[in-house]
C-alpha cells in the first residue's frame, strides 16, 4: 500500500507553499470529515494549537497515532487540555496503533496533504485525485477500526478555566490563563513549570488556601492532592513560596500560600523565578 501511495502522490501532486498554519485552515474551511494520520510530534501539536483557535464550525476530526507520540504530545497541558475539549465537544477522536509507516498525512473529504519539513518548516504536498483520496480514506478507515482508544486524563482547558473562576475568582483565573499564555510549553517534567507549579503560584500571588488549591486541582483532574503537596514542597525548598498557618475551628490549621518576594506580581516575575 504504501508504494500505490508513493505512485499515485508523485503523479498528481501539487507543493503548497502556504505556511503550514494556512493549510491546516484552509483545509478545515473546506470539509466535513478530516482524518490525521500517523502526525509527528511538531506536527500533531500545531494542528491541535490551530484546531483551537477555530471559532467556527469544525469537521469530524479523527487522529491516528503511535502511542509514543500521542504520549509525547499529551504530556504538555496547554496541548493535551486543548485536545481535551475537542473530545468533550465530540470534535475529536483520537486512537493509537503500531502498525503505521507512511508519512504523517491530512485526509479530507476531497484531498491528501503529505506533510513535509523543508529547512526546518513544514510544507505539504498536495494531491486531489479521487481514487487516490478514496484509496487512502479507505485504508485509514480499516486500520481505525483495529486501534486501540486513547485515554487522555487530562481535563478540558474550559473546565479548569470555569471551576478557577467559580472557585477562587476572576483574578485568579485570569492569571493562570496569563502564565499559561506566556510559555510555548507545560511538559510536566520535574523542575519544570508545569500546571500543578502555575497552579501553586498563582494561588500564593493571590493568598490562597494550599487545601483549597489542592482540592480544586483533585476535583478537576489536573492532579492529586499528593501531587500538589509534593510540588508545594519542592518549590518551597527552592525559596519560591511559603506557607503561613490558619486556625480553623475544628482539626489542623489550613496553609495559606504566600510568595516570598513581594514584587512578584506578573506573569514574567513568576516564570524567571520558578525557572531560575
Amino acid at each position: 500500500m504504501l508504494v500505490l501511495i508513493e505512485k499515485s502522490m508523485s503523479s498528481t501532486a501539487a507543493v503548497l507553499d502556504q505556511e503550514f498554519k494556512e493549510i491546516i485552515q484552509s483545509v478545515l474551511e473546506e470539509t466535513e470529515s478530516l482524518l490525521l494520520i500517523n502526525p509527528a510530534p511538531k506536527v500533531f501539536r500545531e494542528f491541535v494549537l490551530t484546531v483551537s483557535e477555530v471559532d467556527d464550525h469544525l469537521p469530524d476530526i479523527q487522529v491516528l497515532a503511535s502511542p509514543d507520540v500521542l504520549k509525547t504530545v499529551t504530556d504538555d497541558f496547554i496541548v493535551a487540555s486543548q485536545i481535551s475539549d475537542l473530545i468533550e465537544q465530540e470534535t475529536l477522536a483520537l486512537r493509537a496503533t503500531t502498525e503505521i509507516s507512511r508519512n504523517s498525512l491530512l485526509v479530507s473529504d476531497d484531498q491528501v496533504v503529505a506533510f513535509l519539513a523543508i529547512d526546518g518548516k513544514l510544507s505539504g504536498l498536495s494531491s486531489e485525485d479521487d481514487e487516490f483520496v478514496d484509496n487512502v480514506r479507505s485504508t485509514f478507515n480499516d486500520e481505525w477500526e483495529t486501534s486501540n482508544d486513547f485515554n487522555l486524563r487530562t481535563p478540558p482547558l474550559s473546565r479548569v478555566k470555569k471551576t478557577l473562576r467559580e472557585e477562587f475568582g476572576d483574578e485568579v483565573e485570569d492569571d493562570f490563563m496569563t502564565v499559561l499564555d506566556s510559555v510555548e510549553s507545560v511538559p510536566g517534567e520535574e523542575n519544570e513549570l508545569d500546571e500543578v507549579t502555575i497552579a501553586l503560584l498563582v494561588g500564593a500571588k493571590n493568598n490562597e488556601l494550599l487545601y483549597d488549591i489542592s482540592k480544586w486541582g483533585e476535583d478537576t483532574g489536573v492532579a492529586s492532592k499528593a501531587t500538589f503537596s509534593r510540588t508545594k514542597t519542592r518549590l518551597e525548598d527552592r525559596n519560591v513560596i511559603e506557607t503561613e498557618k490558619v486556625p480553623i475551628e475544628i482539626g489542623r490549621p489550613r496553609l495559606r500560600l504566600l510568595l516570598v518576594e513581594d514584587n512578584l506580581q506578573n506573569s514574567e516575575d513568576l516564570i524567571e523565578q520558578v525557572d531560575a
